[in-house]
């Protein structure tokens, strides 16, 4: 089988005895850098020197075929560097051709940069979304921003010391200045931090240099106040673009407050 296992997104304490048995046993390891995997068997005190495979985002489209073909065999342990393969890390590429061979993949869960964030940050978790990496180019940054600044789910995202200031401007005129957010620095490492406020705030702090491995979280917008037949007329424009009425009615009444239900039907009824 294929095993995506989870690896300590800092301390080292929180390897699981799990992933440590199947560190000592395994026999191939596909590795997002098989230097980093190196360290991690020797800091854990690991003797086993299974065979190592580079599984990285500009070989796994050509990787994955052979992978799965070991994963038949037996099994392969899958790891990124930090936390679970697969979320903003290599991985989907090989889940997708196992299940497309019938080859069985399993999880060893554990350390996750995205829930740890989402955790601490004290902002809504009963809903939120992962956005991963914000665009590198400041243009389409500003333009996939625009496009998220309804979203009433609470939002992760990741983001590199060098670009988290401008990001966070970025989302303070997207979102407003005062949408609250938390910028989360090293979680689990020493000197751990998490800088909460409005998105215009913490970017005026992160402008003086932010150092180590970042984490935003951002609150959700809060519902608008739409009357009922405008956000009926929300349902039937997003209808027209050729969302599914249920849908439809199930994103607007996330954002106006009115009952999916009640949105459903009286844009059927519209409709006729």
């Amino acid at each position: 089988m294929i095993i995506l296992a989870a690896t300590p997104i800092g301390n080292l304490g929180d390897a699981s005895a799990r992933l440590r048995e199947a560190l000592e046993t395994a026999t191939v390891i596909a590795a997002e850098d098989t230097r980093t995997t190196q360290r991690l068997l020797a800091a854990l005190g690991i003797a086993n020197r299974p065979r190592l495979i580079a599984l990285h985002d500009h070989n796994e489209k050509d990787r994955a075929a052979e992978i799965v073909e070991l994963g038949a065999a037996g099994d392969v342990l899958v790891l990124s560097d930090a936390g679970m393969p697969t979320v903003s890390d290599p991985g989907y590429g090989v889940v997708a051709a196992a299940a497309a061979a019938g080859v069985e993949v399993t999880a060893i869960p554990g350390p996750s940069a995205v829930v740890t964030a989402l955790a601490v940050a004290g902002l809504p978790t009963d809903r939120f979304t992962f956005e991963g990496f914000a665009a590198r180019k400041q243009g389409e940054r500003r333009s996939a921003l625009r496009a998220l600044a309804s979203e009433p789910r609470t939002m992760v995202f990741f983001e590199s010391p060098s670009r988290v200031a401008q990001t966070l401007a970025d989302m303070a005129d997207a979102f407003g200045a005062d949408r609250p957010a938390a910028v989360c620095r090293e979680l689990t490492k020493l000197h751990e931090e998490v800088r909460r406020g409005g998105l215009a705030e913490l970017a005026a702090w992160a402008d003086g240099g932010v150092r180590g491995e970042i984490v935003v979280v951002v609150g959700g917008a809060a519902p608008r106040a739409v009357e009922f037949p405008d956000a009926v007329t929300q349902v039937l424009e997003l209808v027209r673009t050729g969302v599914r009425l249920k849908e439809a009615a199930a994103e607007v009444s996330a954002h106006t407050g009115h009952s999916s239900r009640e949105l459903y039907q009286a844009a059927l009824a519209v409709r006729g």
